[in-house]
């Protein structure tokens, strides 16, 4: 087997890439403390500020269809810089919008352009990467972006006091960070010799081969349902622990860093693990550990069982969630090096897609259960495994990744 020859990450390098792929949980969390500020201030319902919201999901879906693309075609830093430059100026609109309407056509346009960092981050990754390096580098990234959520909620917190718009502020502050960081650390990743020349009959053309890939969809399918999972226990776990547990919101909030400090844990642990195990059984492992985690949890649940017994196995449902996505996401990577912006960007699309239709069906019982969380997490790990194992029956994936799919 050759030896590689791309660059690697270098530590700083990692940092910058997380925390572009950071942006969607930063943009969601960070002013929910604040919704019914916001309500009030621009005197609106609730539905039109959780609009707010949807419309940034959904720009955050598309855009990465486009921007995949653009990334393979021009390489990877200009499109970067261009975007997240715009992602600031739109931050700073939605500070300033004087009515609920601009910001929901600014919250669309802010997800668009935010979608370059998780596309292209994770592009610039498998450029400079290969192997079980691009599945470590890939756990990594979900290890790290397991704090984002984390944090988000604790700054919109100290800063609700102080209004909406200082939420959205915060968050320029965030995007600043990020632009410098792609200005000034994201080298460029794709030689002009690699790019995709040909126009958007070709890139059509690159999409299609991609899917007819069973493959790379089989693995992209395993990282939503993995994202799925995740996504559940995020949009249901305030309702579960707060009303269904009886704690306080301080007690969730002390919970929720818990469990991501978990996964951060797990996550690092597992990409140390994968140049000496491979990223299958790694991710086949967090599969097992998540399916058997939520079977346990519906169990407990359904049968009202007190937050000293819950809590313990929510902990270790939640932690694998680097294990499946992380690996997953490599592997699938691993079938598309020739495109891998475009690969990121469907991946990333399907992800967010998916996303977006969990979190309201975990709320559909009301928020006086926890087993339609539960459902959703058994549900999600199995479709993932029935991902995987469509994913296994793909041919060979040509050299160097081959030694990715290994059992």
């Amino acid at each position: 087997m050759p030896t590689t020859t791309r660059p690697g990450v270098s530590g700083v390098l990692l940092v910058t890439l997380a925390l572009l792929s950071a942006a969607a949980p930063f943009a969601t969390d960070i002013y929910l403390p604040a919704f019914t500020d916001l309500a009030d201030d621009l005197g609106t319902g609730a539905a039109s500020v959780q609009l707010t919201l949807t419309t940034f999901l959904v720009g955050l879906a598309v855009g990465q269809l486009f921007i995949g693309p653009l990334s393979d075609r021009y390489g990877r830093r200009k499109p970067l810089v261009l975007a997240t430059a715009v992602t600031v100026v739109v931050t700073v609109a939605c500070a300033l919008a004087p009515n609920i309407w601009l910001l929901i056509a600014m919250r669309f346009v802010q997800g668009l352009s935010a979608a370059s960092g998780l596309v292209i981050g994770r592009a610039v990754g498998a450029d400079r990467t290969e192997g079980a390096a691009t599945a470590k580098l890939f756990t990594l990234f979900s290890a790290i972006g397991g704090i984002a959520p984390v944090i988000a909620p604790l700054i919109g917190g100290a800063l609700v006091s102080f209004g909406w718009r200082a939420e959205f502020w915060a968050l320029s502050v965030i995007f600043a960070l990020m632009f410098l960081g792609a200005l000034l650390v994201v080298p460029e990743s794709l030689p002009p010799q690699s790019r995709q020349t040909a126009g958007f009959g070709a890139t059509l053309r690159t999409i299609g081969r991609l899917t007819a890939d069973r493959g790379y969809l089989g693995y992209i399918f395993t990282f939503a349902f993995g994202f799925g999972a995740l996504m559940s226990y995020i949009s249901a776990s305030p309702f579960v622990v707060e009303n269904v547990l009886g704690m306080s919101n301080r007690a969730y909030t002390l919970i929720f860093a818990i469990n991501a400090a978990g996964m951060v844990a797990v996550g690092t642990v597992s990409s140390r693990l994968i140049g000496r195990l491979g990223p299958e059984p790694i991710l086949r492992t967090g599969q097992v550990v998540t399916l058997v985690g939520g079977l346990v949890l519906l169990a407990l649940l359904a049968a009202g069982a007190p937050a000293a017994a819950v809590l313990p196995v929510l902990f270790l449902t939640v932690i694998s969630a680097p294990m499946v996505m992380g690996t997953a996401s490599a592997l699938a990577i691993g079938r598309a090096r020739h495109a891998a912006g475009s690969a990121s960007a469907l991946m990333g699309a399907l992800q967010f897609g998916l996303g977006a239709l969990v979190s309201p069906i975990v709320g559909l019982a009301g928020p006086g259960t926890g087993v339609p969380m539960a459902v959703c997490i058994v549900v999600a790990v199995v479709l993932g495994m029935l991902a995987r194992l469509v994913a296994r029956t793909a041919g060979p994936v040509p050299e160097p990744e081959r030694h990715l799919v290994r059992a």
